[in-house]
């Protein structure tokens, strides 16, 4: 285990009804002008929004809205919101939404306290400062409401970026499982998707001896196939959600990425394709990790049997460890196949004439150093090979 410095400092808020507190902990974090940031109608046809705001004026806290965040988040909302912060002398940024609200949240609470243009913390500046940022999470897949992650999509280009620094975990975070109730079953697996993708970056590393680690990952992964099933037939299960949302933030809050090498490359490779084709995260991710392990499995074999035997029950061919490793992917495909995600190119609306100009891209494009992923250091060749096994 590599020697690591870990800290988290999000309060968490976890149960039913808990966004009538919200002014509460606005206070708590100095929070005394807010800026409410949230996507589409569905926060507001739901009576969130509103709940949101009534605990807010009852406390006599002035908010500011800004709606129409998208999927894959754009740069243009967050440049619009970081004005508007600016103007309006805001000094907390409330998301309500999922992982994308969040992630504009973040970059506008950065960008506001910064001289410069945000996008230069998407192009590798660490983010030392932002204003304080709180969430209520309404949907379980990016973990970005324990993380100090974002992902943003600079329209000029069309290009999808991290960024990355303490100052953007937020102060607090308001789970409550009732509000991914009545998502639609296939966003939900999009988010489950999404969950297990995290967890799969930080379990394919280098790095020796992290048996600790590698049990946190393979029980959340267990988890997630677990409720997966269950969520499938009863959508409407407040535990089942319950303990998929939780999943979602200690899967991404790096809890179970301390003290180890992580890879990343799949995330790199997935987010050419949202960028370009608009497609779900979780979706993209879905086609693309099968491929990815495909091409990287020889790296090392035993890593892969590894997984193949403690997540998805197989038996280990200790005479050819390959043989279990492949089982291992394929139980991975038909697990994912079973939740109603894509298996391939065209069922993202992807095509084979793009592979060429999102494989630079991932490697080259907004300052890349050539290669993606640490696992195993991906080329530009390589990615245009891994895409290809996604025909």
């Amino acid at each position: 285990m590599d020697r690591f410095k870990f800290y988290s400092p999000t309060y968490f808020v976890f149960g039913k009804d808990e966004e009538n507190n919200t002014a509460k902990y606005v206070q708590r974090f100095g929070g005394s002008k807010v800026l409410i940031h949230y996507g589409g109608g569905s926060a507001i046809r739901s009576g969130l929004i509103d709940r949101v705001k009534a605990s807010l004026e009852n406390a006599s806290i002035p908010y500011v809205l800004l709606g129409g965040v998208k999927p894959n988040p754009r740069s243009g909302l967050v440049y619009e919101g970081i004005e508007l912060c600016r103007k309006e002398n805001i000094d907390f940024v409330l998301a309500v939404g999922g992982g994308s609200t969040i992630d504009s949240a973040k970059a506008i609470a950065a960008g506001a306290v910064y001289d410069g243009d945000f996008w230069d913390y998407y192009q590798g500046k660490p983010v030392k400062e932002a204003l304080p940022i709180g969430t209520i999470l309404t949907i379980a897949a990016a973990g970005s409401e324990g993380s100090g992650d974002s992902v943003i999509t600079k329209e000029e280009g069309m290009l999808k970026r991290s960024a990355s620094g303490d100052a953007l975990r937020p102060a607090f975070s308001i789970l409550n499982p009732a509000l991914t109730q009545t998502l639609p079953l296939y966003q939900t697996a999009c988010g489950i998707t999404d969950i297990m993708a995290h967890l799969f970056e930080r379990y394919f590393t280098n790095t020796k001896e992290v048996e600790v680690t590698d049990r946190l990952i393979e029980g959340l992964l267990l988890s997630m196939i677990h409720e997966a099933k269950r969520v499938i037939k009863d959508p409407e299960n407040y535990e089942v959600r319950a303990n998929i949302m939780w999943a979602g933030m200690i899967s991404h809050n790096n809890s179970c990425g301390v003290g180890r090498e992580q890879d990343w490359a799949s995330h790199d490779i997935e987010h050419e394709l949202s960028a370009m084709y608009d497609c779900a995260h979780g979706a993209g991710l879905a086609v693309v990790f099968p491929a990815w392990m495909t091409y990287v499995m020889e790296h090392d074999v035993n890593r892969f049997a590894q997984l193949a035997v403690r997540v998805w029950g197989c038996q280990m061919d200790f005479a050819n460890p390959a043989n279990t490793a492949k089982e291992g992917i394929q139980c991975l495909k038909d697990f994912l196949r079973s939740i109603g995600m894509p298996s391939n190119f065209a069922e993202l609306g992807a095509k084979e004439e793009d592979i060429a100009q999102m494989a630079k891209t991932a490697c080259w494009g907004n300052g890349g150093t050539g290669t993606v992923g640490r696992f195993v250091p991906l080329k530009e060749e390589d990615v245009a090979n891994i895409y290809r096994l996604m025909l």
